[in-house]
Formats: structure tokens, sequence, C-alpha cells
């Protein structure tokens, strides 16, 4: 039997309900602080770090020409092995299998061997090679060059890091590429599309989504890579800062500076992939969904 003298249930405003208090959070949070002072206190309180040398070399010349040869490597890498790149994505998905071999062997070769060994290797090309001619095969020569005038340490440098980077990129637009679904290829022929704006407005703006990320994260790793033309007398920012700690024996500070410059160029790159990420992601990406929510609530 029901009375309708009951009290009705207290009403809760779910607009002033407070987050759970989490006790493990509250400790692990002191934790990871307690470790990043520690560690500051490290940088600042050791003398042997040098900071006034740091600050001294920061900025100094030939840092900054070593930096900017650095930068200029890794922009021409990653041009020439993007472009190169996608022709061997292309070879690789090809139905004339002698295409595809070629270019399943060339990705085959250049990702495994070492990007170091690559560059050591076309450095000392004349050894193999004294000199590089044009001709017809087997019949007569038409032109040559001397393969040490060819070979200098920064034409090495972007032989070595182009092609390297090509076969990774290779891999990364193709499996962008096969990211989209058959069925997209299917209604964009059905549409009247042709094979080429089936690409460039389909396939491609879908495919971006994939390849925008791990590419962001192959200029990164070529930026890095560069360092290692250092052993072929190229002088970029490593080289530039052993060439000073030679002279000075400022090892330590010279290496932070080298860490410095890396650090601040990898964090602008990290940006400019986000923003980059962002773009090709509209609509899907849990980031660009609660910004869509936000202006939609300004709006309110």
């Amino acid at each position: 039997m029901t009375t309708d003298s009951a009290e009705p249930a207290a009403v809760i405003d779910v607009e002033h309900a407070r987050p759970r208090v989490r006790p493990l959070r509250i400790i692990g949070g002191l934790l990871l602080a307690s470790v990043v002072l520690a560690a500051l206190w490290f940088l600042v309180s050791n003398e042997r770090f040098e900071w006034p040398v740091v600050a001294e070399y920061l900025f100094n010349g030939s840092v900054l020409v070593g930096l900017g040869m650095s930068l200029m490597l890794t922009a021409i890498g990653m041009v020439l092995g993007s472009v190169l790149g996608t022709f061997l994505a292309a070879g690789q998905l090809s139905d004339f299998w002698p295409v595809r071999m070629a270019c399943v062997g060339f990705v085959g070769l250049f990702r495994g061997i070492p990007p170091l060994v690559q560059l050591i290797f076309w450095y000392n090309l004349a050894y193999l090679l004294p000199r590089v001619s044009v001709g017809v095969p087997f019949g007569p020569e038409l032109f040559s060059w001397s393969t040490n005038d060819l070979i200098t340490p920064i034409t090495a440098a972007i032989i070595g890091l182009s092609l390297h980077e090509a076969a990774y990129m290779a891999e990364i637009i193709r499996a962008g590429i096969l990211s989209v679904d058959q069925g997209q290829r299917d209604a964009a022929s059905a549409m009247g599309f042709s094979r080429w704006h089936t690409f460039t407005r389909i396939i491609l703006p879908q495919a971006m989504r994939v390849i925008i990320p791990p590419t962001g994260s192959q200029v990164i790793a070529l930026l890095k890579g560069t360092s290692l033309v250092s052993v072929i007398a190229m002088g970029d920012l490593l080289h530039a800062v052993q060439v000073i700690y030679n002279r000075t024996y400022d090892v330590v500070p010279m290496l932070i500076v080298a860490v410095i410059w890396y650090l601040a160029v990898v964090t602008v790159l990290t940006v400019i992939q986000r923003r980059v990420e962002e773009h090709f992601g509209r609509g899907t990406s849990r980031v660009a969904v609660k910004r869509a929510a936000r202006v939609k609530e300004r709006q309110l």
C-alpha cells in the first residue's frame, strides 16, 4: 500500500559534483614532482656543467653554422626521400611484378643497412668506382668524371641520408594508401572520377591521417641522424661543437650546447607536427571534437 504523503527525494544537481579524491594519483604526482625537482637541483648545483661556458658558446658563429647545416641536410634529405619514397610506394603497389620486386628489393636493402654504414660507403665510393661514366652499355663512353670530384662530404651525406629516408618513407606512404578502404576507390570509379582525381581528392586526404604522424617522427629522426655525418668530416652541429671542445677541452659544456639546440628544434618540429595532424584529422580526432564542443558552448 502506498501513501501520497511520502516526502520527495532530494534533487542532486550534477553541476555541483566534485571529482573523487584518488590518493594513489596524489602520491604518484608528488613522487614525480620530487624527481623533477631533484633533477633540476642536480643541473643547477653541479658546477661541472659549467653553465657560463654553455652560455658563452650557445650562439657562437660556428655552432650556428653547424646548426644551419644540420637543418639544411634534414630538409634536403626529407624532400628527396619523400619524393623517391612516393615512387617506391607506387612501385610496390604496382601490378607489374618486375617493378614491384625492384622497389621491394630497394626498400629492403636500404632499410636494412645502418645509415652510418651507408654514409661511410658513399664517402669511399671512389675505392670501388674511380670514375663515373655515362655511355652506351657495353659500348663507347660519352662522358666521365672523377668520383673523388663528385663525392664530397656533402654529396655523400645527401645521398646516404636521402636513400635511407626514401626506404622508410616508401613504407609509410604505402601503409597510408592501403589504409583507405577499397570501397572508396570503387565509389569514386562509379561516380566517374579519373584515377588522378580519385587519388588526389579521395585517397590522399584520407591517407594523410595515417601518413602524417610517422612522417613527423621521421623528420625528427632524420634531424638527429644528421649527427652521423660528422664521421665523414661534414660540418654539422655535432661536428662544430667537437671542433671547439677539441681545442678548449670543454667536452660536457659543448655537448650541452648541442643538446639544447637539438631539443629546441625538435620541440618546434613537434608543435608543427601536432598542428598538421589536427588539420588532417578534423572530424575524427578527440582534440578536434573537444575543440568543436568548446566553440559550440561559446556560441550558446
